[in-house]
């Protein structure tokens, strides 16, 4: 009895972090067997002296007040020692254990899952609809070249990726030659667009005479084989320098490549380029200005995948690979005139990627037409088990799909013209109406996510300029995160004003306020499900449903339409992928608008979860009968 009693005593009285703190809560649940143990002994030895009910009680109220009281006193004194300091015969403390550390990319326990019923009741379903062949990667082909090859490079730099990949099976032109073309353009026009952070000129060449190499010798790794591309600057890539955007890590080589760089490289796509990301991944100012519109240089480029979406309209890259947490594909896809592929959450790995949230960030291809589109993402997508969020379900890209057999709803302020022609083309549209909402979700937690993600960046900053981050209780918006690390400079470094609120905001976020929003979130998933169970698909407003489905996970597709002039925007990056910039506290006077010229309008097809192949089909079809994406800008 005696041994057990010592036991209990220590273990009710150790304060360590590992015990008291994470363990306070079931202290009663878990001494209550240990209790009954040492009553029954102590019952025995006093052959029934005991009343063995009344010992086990007056033992846990003891227990309970001691363990939350000292729990107590910690919190308010803000240290552990604090609640024993001045205990006779107090146990000495052990030495407290540092937290594992924590960069980036770690991934939380919590995986978001946006079909409704969850993963299994989503691998259930395929499985019944597709048997065993629901997990097989379908064979991408392309259309055989025919007709006369381009003479000119530049004609050959703006043909969609999939006639280049056409060229390059039917060995009319060269990877080596396809890449000197873009090479020679993106050092020629980098000035201009502000696109590109690191031009892989050595590199590029090597990949492009391996492709050649294995052309010539008969292995044909498929339609991207000696194809070049660029990638958003937050994807690792071994040998050179990942910068985020940022100064902080202008100069930050890692070690290792995403597995997006490595899936297309596997494929036999040339990297020549990583391409520009706003600062953290928001908007289109990075550390080296702004990243512009090659349709309409007075306009940035829109983010934060604004290199990669600048870099393909302007003709410098085959297509590129851009990631979206809450319009960074689908805004600078709109602002540059090019089509793109926003896919359902847990498409594609994100691994090796900068994370802003990690239930809400995707990666997806960014091209000059649907088909390419396809052809980039039939390679990228799939599990990876690096990932923990990544699911894969089937993907069929079907180039002749009947729009008659398609449930295709059609909101009010879906463009005109775009709807017209679905319509002729066979459509038999539904009329829809206002989407789903659940009041209090505000930004779905993000935040939260952010600071998390943002956190040993954060803490070293603070260091840095001698910042005690518990004194940072209500940050407000405005400015950049710390100085040096935006366009803007603090006026006053150590004022929490000059904080950024996507990674300070979210540590005063109580986890019961996170919790509550998430299940708040899951509701408004739930309804989706709802809303979308009679639908394939739908067209509304180009940007209306980016912030709710940046929440439930739908997949959206970017298609031309027209050639106009188009509507004119507030200057700089707008729809970033966490949102636009913060405003400045006192804004400058808006400048009178520049005249702009011409360019592709696009709109927007949101498929119900997982029907990325059927929204590009669509996308694919309306494009067929529209000559709009065989303009190319001026440069």
């Amino acid at each position: 009895m005696t041994m057990r009693r010592a036991s209990l005593y220590i273990w009710r009285n150790d304060t360590s972090p590992e015990n008291t703190v994470d363990r306070s809560d079931d202290l009663l649940d878990a001494a209550q067997p240990e209790l009954e143990l040492l009553a029954e002994e102590a019952e025995s030895l006093t052959k029934g002296g005991v009343d063995r009910r009344e010992f086990v009680f007056m033992s846990l109220v003891a227990a309970a007040a001691s363990t939350f009281g000292a729990h107590v006193v910690r919190a308010q004194s803000g240290g552990a020692g604090a609640a024993t300091a001045g205990a006779a015969g107090a146990i000495p403390q052990q030495p407290a254990v540092a937290p594992w550390p924590l960069g980036n990319g770690e991934a939380p326990a919590e995986q978001f899952m946006p079909y409704p019923g969850g993963t299994g009741a989503l691998m259930e379903k395929m499985v019944k609809e597709h048997g065993a062949k629901a997990f097989d990667r379908a064979v991408f082909t392309v259309e055989k070249w025919s007709g006369a090859v381009p003479t000119s490079d530049e004609a050959i730099a703006f043909l969609p990726a999939h006639r280049l990949s056409a060229l390059i099976k039917a060995k009319k032109i060269t990877s080596t030659r396809l890449t000197q073309i873009y090479l020679e353009r993106l050092k020629r026009l980098n000035p201009t667009l502000n696109c590109a952070v690191t031009i892989m000129e050595t590199q590029g060449l090597a990949e492009a005479a391996k492709a050649d190499a294995e052309i010539a010798a008969g292995k044909y790794r498929g339609p991207l084989h000696g194809i070049p591309y660029g990638v958003k600057d937050l994807f690792n890539t071994k040998g050179v320098p990942t910068t985020w955007g940022a100064p902080d890590f202008k100069d930050r080589t890692i070690d290792a490549d995403a597995e997006v760089v490595v899936r297309l490289r596997d494929a036999g796509a040339v990297l020549i380029a990583k391409l520009t990301t706003g600062l953290f991944a928001q908007n289109d100012q990075w550390f080296g200005g702004r990243t512009n519109n090659p349709w309409n240089l007075s306009q940035g480029s829109s983010g934060s995948s604004a290199g990669p979406s600048s870099a393909t309209a302007g003709g410098c890259v085959a297509f590129g690979i851009g990631t979206e947490t809450q319009g960074s594909i689908v805004s600078p896809a709109i602002r540059c005139g090019l089509s793109a592929l926003r896919p359902t959450f847990g498409r594609v790995s994100r691994e090796g990627g900068m994370v802003l949230a990690w239930s809400q960030d995707r990666v997806g291809p960014i091209c000059r037409s649907v088909e390419d589109c396809a052809m980039v993402f039939n390679v990228i997508h799939g599990v990876d088990p690096k990932d923990p969020s990544t699911v894969m379900t089937p993907f069929n890209f079907d180039r002749n799909i009947k729009l008659a057999k398609l449930r295709i709803g059609v909101d009010p302020n879906a463009p005109k013209e775009f709807v017209d022609k679905l319509r002729e083309l066979g459509m038999q549209p539904k009329d829809i109406g206002a989407r789903p909402t659940v009041p209090g979700i505000g930004g779905g937690g993000l935040n939260v996510e952010y600071a998390a993600a943002f956190d040993d960046y954060v803490q070293r900053k603070a260091k840095e300029i001698g910042l005690d981050l518990n004194t940072v209780l209500t940050p407000t918006t405005g400015g950049a995160p710390f100085p040096g690390t935006g366009p803007a400079e603090p006026t006053n470094a150590m004022s929490p004003a000059n904080w950024n609120p996507r990674f300070v905001n979210g540590r005063t976020v109580k986890a019961f306020e996170f919790l509550q929003n998430q299940r708040r979130r899951y509701v408004l998933i739930t309804k989706w499900g709802e809303f979308m169970k009679d639908l394939d698909m739908f067209i509304g407003s180009p940007t209306a449903d980016v912030a709710p489905n940046a929440q439930t996970g739908h997949p959206c597709a970017v298609v031309p339409y027209k050639f106009d002039v188009p509507v004119q925007q507030q200057q700089g990056g707008g729809g970033g992928r966490g949102g636009a910039a913060p405003a400045p506290t006192t804004p400058a006077p808006a400048p009178a608008p520049t005249p702009l010229n011409p360019q592709p309008i696009c709109a927007v097809i949101t498929g119900a979860l997982y029907n990325d192949d059927m929204i590009l089909s669509v996308a694919h079809q309306f494009q067929t009968h529209n000559d709009v994406v065989t303009r190319h800008p001026a440069l």
